[in-house]
């Protein structure tokens, strides 16, 4: 009996020290629970938990394929229903999200890119898809740390429209990723670059473009001198030497007849910040 009643009185200090410890990790637990740490503390330097605020187009749903997309590459996207009827209630409602979450990259698409534009997002960078800002909003620039994407063949948006949201930003061509064969982007290559445009933005390092002379990504003329330039004929192979006129604008598309072969083109006529000639020529029936 006197030896149960000393194991008994010698329990408590032989799991003394053990009862302390579980109780500082119960009491920490708690606390990290209660006061959970901010999420940049845990932010990857892979993007792999990139924290995107995705805003979607005019008639669009939300967990449409582009957000979709972005959270099976491990994402973290917050994707706010926009009010089709009031462009300022679909503002007011990204602006909410944006000051609440910070995110690190905010990703619009036509007229969620135009509503990208008009949060005050201080340095966040932005992907825009097709962006609509000539329809909607007020804000017509966007900082450096901006890449578009648009494809040539977007009957919804003109592919002008984001050549002339460069021109009044003062960016290089290199800021436009022409992609995808419609308005929607929504092929597997247009999703890929979305996601790799992300990446760049926010991997702390410039554009390589910055430090480099900026040449168009989808230049293939030659530059003959201020009012005559040259464009390869995609039927004929042939180089056609075309006057310019910069009277009709920065941004031109027409339709001309190959002298060689007869075969129509669309001919592209771009003149970037920088004062550079960019011309391209298409097959027309590429746009029928």
């Amino acid at each position: 009996m006197q030896a149960s009643s000393r194991v008994q009185s010698d329990f408590p200090e032989v799991f003394l020290p053990f009862l302390s410890t579980c109780t500082e990790v119960i009491c920490h637990a708690l606390e990290f629970y209660f006061h959970p740490i901010p999420r940049s503390y845990f932010k990857s330097r892979d993007n792999s938990s990139m924290h995107i605020l995705f805003l979607h187009g005019w008639h669009s749903a939300t967990g449409g394929v582009k957000p979709s997309y972005l959270r099976s590459r491990g994402c973290d996207v917050e994707e706010p229903h926009l009010p089709d009827d009031h462009f300022q209630a679909a503002l007011d409602t990204a602006q909410r999200l944006y000051d609440s979450s910070r995110p690190d990259v905010i990703v619009g698409s036509s007229r969620g890119g135009a509503v990208a534009m008009n949060v005050q997002h201080a340095s966040t960078p932005l992907v825009l898809l097709c962006p609509a800002w000539k329809r909607w909003g007020s804000v017509g620039r966007v900082g450096r740390q901006t890449i578009l994407l648009h494809s040539r063949l977007d009957d919804v948006i003109p592919f002008e429209d984001s050549l002339e949201l460069l021109d009044s930003s003062r960016l290089s061509l290199d800021h436009l990723m022409e992609v995808g064969g419609d308005h929607r982007l929504a092929d597997e290559d247009s999703l890929a670059v979305m996601y790799w445009a992300c990446e760049v933005l926010t991997s702390g390092q410039t554009f390589p473009w910055d430090d480099e002379e900026e040449t168009s990504s989808y230049n293939r003329n030659a530059v003959l001198d201020g009012s005559e330039a040259e464009y390869l004929c995609d039927h004929c192979g042939e180089a056609i030497v075309v006057p310019v006129d910069l009277s009709q604008g920065n941004h031109q598309r027409y339709v001309e007849d190959c002298p060689v072969c007869c075969n129509p083109n669309v001919i592209h006529l771009t003149v970037d910040p920088q004062g550079r000639i960019e011309l391209r020529a298409d097959p027309e029936q590429d746009y029928y």
